[in-house]
């Protein structure tokens, strides 16, 4: 056993007499030595805290890296422009320049099994552009625009290089513009898109099936709105009359269903592709998803899985830029609307740019100006003490016809109990004679629909009150004319227009539309 001096005994003394507690038998001089005892804790607390949020700042810092380098991961990549004579868009700052971005839905799917939903593994190239819709941000933050291209336009097409193999592709006078994707990719749809507009396309985002039916859900649902049940046995849509939410299978159902919406063509289809776009700008915007992080990060994490991009768009911070300028946007200055088209004269089937129409359009993009900036107010409407056309008078868009002959159901679909019996006042002055009041549960938009032989007053009704051509509809179920009096024309004599110009076809984001079905 080892003895211990004096001087190791005194100092053990000491050191007990510090580690013990005030009021313990051997602690001296308790008040002084607590104090210093306090004083070195706290240095040695400070230390401790200073280390642990030292800690978990380089924790938080790594993991935001870990989930960027994730997101990163997950983008596929694909070149810009693939003209062989076109020069590719400068580089842009996705923060303050304008900015164009082609945004692209493949139609590729299960090749062999006649399943309607595809999956990408079962598919070879590309397949063709199912959507086409050309996002531009205004450099001041103001506006958006976002213009369609129907699948069956008929544009030239330039002569692509395949970047993996090399081929050239061949230049056609005239191509179906949802071919150029299978021709040479995104890239050569983005050349097709500059050689049509005169613009130098700065992104494209291709997605595929998932991207929509995983968006819709990560966003808990999109809320659509059809006038009468949907059964499409093509696309598998199945929704109810009225408002409903769509996700995942069904969301994209109704972005692809042709055949129950419109017309049964493309225009139907764009039509509610622009309402489900619209519905969806007023959801992110209104539950301020585009500032919450976590709820940003979940929708990147769906973008980037499921999209193909071109380079420069492949940088996860760059989404978040472009959700950063569109946080902001009022939505009466996001626009969505249709290039202007007529029908092609070797086959009515197939479309051709409208160019006279078509010019304001293009000119108002390649000059950074929103398509709402020098409308008319939506007050410039005429009021309700308007004089109607004159009994029998046709207006200029539409043929001559007999009103008293025509049997009219006026469907009041506004909050306002006396507006149908307002209405149809309205058309007995006009002449329409056989005309009846009904109510409706409230629509947005107003609509005329007619049964087989009413093509003419059909057409008559609708100029009478200002009622696009796109919301008239032939349907089986019709007996007569049908004029389903909506929001819109709640008022006046005629439908508040969204101020897209008398040439362009769309909606503002924030209008709510309903979808007629094409009874096909």
């Amino acid at each position: 056993m080892t003895r211990r001096t004096s001087s190791e005994s005194a100092d053990s003394a000491r050191d007990a007499s510090v580690a013990a507690p005030a009021g313990t038998p051997g602690a001296s001089d308790p008040v002084g030595r607590h104090l210093g005892r306090g004083t070195g804790g706290g240095h040695r607390a400070l230390k401790l805290t200073a280390l642990l949020m030292a800690t978990v700042l380089v924790a938080a810092v790594a993991f935001v890296g870990v989930q960027v380098l994730r997101l990163q991961s997950n983008v596929l990549t694909m070149p810009l422009n693939l003209a062989e004579d076109q020069e590719s868009a400068l580089p842009v700052d996705s923060s303050t320049d304008p900015l164009q971005i082609l945004i692209l839905g493949s139609d590729t799917r299960t090749g062999n099994s006649g399943e309607f939903f595809g999956d990408e593994s079962d598919s070879s190239g590309e397949g063709n552009s199912d959507v086409m819709m050309l996002l531009t941000l205004s450099a001041d933050r103001e506006d958006v625009t976002v213009v369609s291209f129907p699948r069956d336009l008929l544009v030239p097409l330039p002569s692509c290089v395949n970047p993996d193999t090399g081929e050239v592709s061949e230049a056609f006078d005239l191509g179906q513009l949802n071919g150029a994707l299978d021709e040479g990719g995104p890239g050569c749809t983005v050349a097709a898109i500059n050689n049509l507009t005169g613009l130098s396309v700065d992104h494209f985002m291709m997605a595929g099936f998932n991207a929509v039916k995983e968006l819709s859900s990560a966003v808990g649902g999109v809320e659509v709105c059809v006038q009468e049940p949907v059964d499409d046995e093509y696309s598998g849509l199945s929704l109810p009359a009225g408002t409903s939410e769509v996700e995942g299978d069904q969301a994209l159902a109704f972005l692809r269903t042709r055949h129950s919406f419109g017309d049964g063509g493309d225009t139907g289809r764009i039509a509610a592709q622009q309402a489900f776009m619209a519905s969806l700008a007023r959801k992110v915007q209104a539950e301020g998803t585009l500032t919450n992080l976590p709820k940003l990060y979940t929708i990147a994490d769906v973008i980037t899985r499921n999209l193909t991009v071109d380079e420069g768009l492949s940088q996860p911070t760059e989404l978040l830029k472009i959700a950063d300028r569109m946080k902001d946007v009022d939505l009466g200055n996001i626009a969505f609307v249709t290039v202007p088209t007529e029908p092609w004269v070797e086959d009515p089937n197939r479309l051709v740019l409208d160019e006279e129409a078509a010019a304001p359009l293009f000119d108002a993009l390649r000059e950074d100006r929103g398509l709402t900036e020098d409308a008319p107010e939506p007050s410039a409407t005429p009021d309700a003490s308007a004089t109607p056309a004159p009994t029998g008078t046709p207006t200029p868009e539409s043929p001559a016809v007999d009103p008293a002959a025509v049997p009219v159901l006026v469907i009041n679909a506004t909050t306002d109990a006396g507006r149908g019996a307002a209405v149809q006042q309205l058309l007995v002055d006009a002449g329409y004679t056989q005309t009846a009041p009904f109510a409706s549960v409230p629509a947005e938009v107003s609509q005329v629909v007619f049964s087989a032989g009413y093509d003419a007053a059909a057409a008559d009704v609708a100029a009478r009150f200002g009622i696009p051509e796109s919301q008239v509809f032939l349907s089986e179920q019709a007996a007569g004319v049908q004029l389903l009096v909506g929001a819109d024309l709640a008022t006046g004599t005629r439908v508040a227009l969204p101020p897209l110009g008398s040439d362009l076809e769309g909606q503002t984001a924030d209008q709510v539309t309903c979808q007629a079905t094409s009874g096909l």
